[in-house]
């Protein structure tokens, strides 16, 4: 997962609630897989306010969908 990817110009910033809608993810597993590697990491905007970059969000999304047809062969 390349979370350290710089951001691309007219990438939007998505707060937890769209990325809980997106992904399907509630908020502790979207922070635990943060924490484990597994998902993209939020940036700090502010003191209390953080964000995903709506293009690490769609990758990690674009990831799942390979790996799930990869795997459609092997079963």
């Amino acid at each position: 997962m390349d979370s350290n990817a710089a951001p691309r110009k007219g990438d939007s910033v998505l707060r937890i609630q769209e990325v809980e809608r997106r992904t399907g993810l509630r908020r502790a597993s979207i922070y635990r897989r943060a924490a484990m590697g597994t998902f993209p990491k939020q940036i700090r905007l502010g003191p209390n306010t953080t964000g995903w970059l709506e293009s690490e969000i769609d990758g990690f999304l674009a990831e799942a969908v390979a790996k799930r047809d990869a795997q459609v062969g092997t079963k």
